[in-house]
């Protein structure tokens, strides 16, 4: 399994709240935010990791020019690879990561703010590396809601299959995106054809997915955090504990 983190947003919340770190460096449970997500891939597997990051995090480039993984049992550590690039959304940054990704399997990638224990993940890694050919995007879900958007998730009765996303709260709510995405190339292929036409936020594009007519289907991770306010620092560190 290939993996990816998304980094290159400038986390001017947490700027305006007093956080002096860049967000990836931020600590969570005595790790940087970013360091965390890599070893937390290489041990699920990784064979290659794409970090995005903005042409102004030098301290964040800094800490990943001299990050090594620990080498796993078989003496073996991923590959990473870095790209620095100031990208107008997510979805662009998202694209220059699909870039390195295409033609190499099917990878997760996240943002690097989520926050999820690893036992959790791990079962999410296993579930899509294991999902049958047809599945084409496999979302990790969450039932926990600590988001000032959410954006609700809508599956086919008695099965994980994502019909709809919604910014409103549906009838029988369930679950939220958590941010997590498991892609493909045919997800890539749709990701193009989104920035063409000018699509923007990644809600927009997951949408595009469903009418694009792939099989999008719904993983339900157990509790997912986004670190996007000061006070969500301590909510994360007090989960993992």
């Amino acid at each position: 399994m290939n993996f990816a983190i998304i980094a290159a947003g400038e986390g001017s919340r947490l700027a305006q709240e007093g956080v002096e770190l860049p967000k990836p460096l931020v600590e969570i449970a005595g790790r940087p935010m970013i360091g965390r997500l890599l070893e937390i891939f290489s041990q699920a597997g990784g064979r290659r990791i794409v970090v995005c990051i903005n042409e102004f995090m030098k301290e964040v480039k800094d800490y990943l020019d001299s990050f090594r993984f620990e080498p796993r049992s078989d003496g073996s550590v991923p590959e990473l690879i870095v790209k620095v690039k100031t990208t107008p959304s997510s979805m662009h940054t998202m694209a220059e990561i699909a870039s390195e990704m295409r033609g190499h399997g099917r990878w997760i990638a996240t943002t690097v703010d989520t926050i999820f224990r690893p036992e959790d993940f791990n079962r999410y890694v296993r579930a899509w590396s294991d999902a049958p050919d047809e599945v084409d995007v496999m979302m990790a879900v969450t039932d926990f809601v600590d988001d000032e958007k959410p954006l609700w998730i809508s599956t086919a009765p008695d099965s994980r299959k994502i019909t709809a996303f919604l910014d409103k709260m549906p009838e029988n709510p369930q679950y939220i995106s958590g941010g997590i995405y498991g892609l493909s190339d045919p997800a890539a292929d749709v990701l193009d054809r989104c920035l063409k036409e000018n699509v923007s936020r990644m809600r927009n594009y997951q949408r595009a997915l469903i009418d694009a007519g792939l099989d999008v289907e719904a993983f339900p991770m157990g509790k997912i955090i986004d670190v996007d306010h000061a006070a969500d620092i301590a909510v994360a560190n007090d989960f993992l504990a």
